[in-house]
């Protein structure tokens, strides 16, 4: 790593392998040429590997993950329907925004701030009328709140069958366990540059068997011209029977860097992964909470493991914390949630600084992060 070079330890991006930023140093090449397509093509299959599923439909665009709202609304929802929306935070908020822009009406169970909807206020709000879809964060990025979304899935089974679960996983996908043949999950949106370690650029969302054939048996016209399945299923499906067939120029590069890190997860068990995220997120949030911190979210048992949200010591802010960590070569971030911005600090945990060890990212950042915070005041135990 250039000695330069500072850690970025937020919660996405993340660091990037060697080998992963090697993939992208290619030449030139076509998006049709015999020497990517059938990387494309293992990139559809292995996604499905990742996200525990046999026949769901990978699509993989070139945008951000918020790509995967517009895709979600404008391919599975039809203006007027009904949609439930669990809310924990920032992004909770903005997939409401994009729903209602094509015309949907949205419903909101909206948790207290560091919280998430209880079962019992999401069984009720499936009672009050028939919902099209229901959208859970599964980690909400400003406010670390970890959603179980096996959980909330088998609910909408007993309550509302009909219902698809959608699961924003842009800040879980390859941090937290997700199983979405076995958890009867419809979709799964995520991008390409936090856990699954590859520069930002991707939208990667899994479509189940079932929400394909409610896109399939759709009444309205979907009212995205670049968002829209019929244009890029068909890319899918040519890429995946080896095949190259143009509607976008894909990333190719982005593409090459991804076949490279799924190989990279997929080479070891995936249980393992998510034991490793939960064991470095036990030593952060073990480090900070001995300096008597308190986190965002109100208990660790729903804080995310891939991230944490913390609130600075009284009379500390921002400016006070995070160039000092920086001189020191680790980069964390700020607060994101529009109530208590100024009033927290988010460190990213996820990826190859965790489930590579030998690297000391985590040790680093834990070194630094006390160092400083001591300095500031914190002395622990109060």
């Amino acid at each position: 790593m250039n000695s330069k070079h500072k850690l970025c330890m937020i919660p996405g991006p993340v660091e990037f392998h060697e080998d992963v930023l090697t993939s992208m140093s290619t030449l030139a090449t076509s998006h049709v040429s015999p020497s990517f397509i059938p990387i494309f093509g293992e990139v559809i299959e292995l996604l499905r590997k990742i996200f525990c599923t046999e026949k769901s439909q990978p699509f993989v665009v070139s945008g951000s993950g918020t790509l995967g709202w517009d895709m979600v609304a404008s391919n599975l929802i039809e203006s007027d329907e009904d949609v439930l929306v669990l809310n924990t935070g920032y992004f909770g908020d903005s997939f409401a925004d994009c729903l209602q822009t094509y015309g949907v009406k949205v419903t909101q169970v909206k948790a207290d701030i560091g919280d998430r909807p209880s079962l019992e206020e999401i069984r009720q709000a499936l009672t009050t009328k028939k919902f099209k879809a229901i959208t859970i964060t599964h980690v909400d990025t400003s406010t670390g709140v970890l959603s179980d979304i096996k959980a909330i899935s088998t609910l909408v089974q007993q309550i509302s069958p009909e219902t698809l679960v959608i699961v924003d996983g842009v800040c879980s996908v390859g941090s937290e366990e997700i199983r979405m043949d076995e958890w009867n999950i419809d979709i799964v949106l995520t991008a390409s540059q936090k856990a699954l370690g590859v520069p930002p650029g991707l939208c990667i969302l899994i479509a189940s068997e079932r929400a394909m054939n409610v896109f399939h048996n759709r009444e309205t016209p979907i009212k995205s011209y670049y968002a829209s399945w019929r244009n890029w299923l068909p890319i899918m499906n040519s890429y995946e029977s080896r095949k190259g067939m143009y509607f976008a120029t894909p990333p190719v590069q982005l593409i090459f860097a991804l076949h490279t890190s799924l190989k990279q997860i997929i080479s070891r068990p995936l249980e393992l992964r998510f034991q490793q995220h939960k064991e470095v997120s036990n030593r952060i949030k073990n480090s900070l909470e001995e300096l008597g911190l308190k986190f965002v979210p109100k208990n660790r048992e729903i804080a995310a493991n891939g991230m944490t949200a913390v609130y600075y010591p009284e009379g500390v802010k921002a400016t006070d914390l995070l160039p000092k960590l920086a001189e020191q070569g680790v980069v964390i971030a700020g607060g994101l949630h529009k109530v208590i911005g100024p009033k927290y600090f988010r460190v990213g945990h996820m990826g190859i600084s965790v489930t590579e060890p030998e690297r000391k990212h985590i040790d680093n950042t834990i070194e630094a992060l006390k160092g400083n915070l001591k300095d500031l005041g914190c002395k622990g135990d109060n």
